[in-house]
């Protein structure tokens, strides 16, 4: 599925009608250029899942639980960038909260897919406009059996 979102408000209301899709278990891994909408995406996905925020970038502490403030999973927000490979994202444990949680992973490609058969990847892209436009495109691209018809 691609979709063109004009707006960084647009953006926030993707990610909450993706939450509607979203259940403990599923990983989500976010790839885009830096500025790309990634972070604002999460935002809209932790509103949707009603969990507690505020949702910002985790660069600096690499991963963030936000519990569920109503009767859903909880959001276990990471960002990837920093990592260096493998041992770094197995030092995460993320495996250890992935069946009731919801994981999503920003920076996450080719690092994560490992942790789950089943996973949603969204690409983020900016328009030809200028850096500064806020026109994106989100690719989504779901993975494995638990995906199939739902994206």
């Amino acid at each position: 599925m691609v979709r063109t979102v004009a707006t960084a408000e647009e953006m926030r209301e993707l990610g909450a009608e993706l939450a509607g899709l979203l259940r403990p278990g599923d990983l989500v891994v976010l790839s885009g250029p830096l500025g790309a909408g990634k972070t604002t995406l999460a935002q809209g996905i932790g509103e949707g899942l009603k969990v507690r925020g505020p949702i910002t970038s985790p660069t600096f502490v690499i991963a963030r639980v936000h519990p569920s403030l109503a009767d859903g999973p909880a959001l276990v927000h990471v960002d990837a960038y920093r990592l260096g490979g493998d041992l770094e994202v197995d030092d995460l444990d993320l495996d250890a909260s992935l069946e009731e949680s919801v994981t999503l992973v920003e920076w996450g490609e080719g690092l994560v897919e490992g942790l789950a058969e089943d996973r949603l990847e969204i690409s983020i892209e900016r328009g030809e406009a200028a850096e500064t436009s806020e026109g994106r495109t989100v690719r989504l691209r779901g993975v494995g059996p638990r995906w199939e018809g739902v994206v």
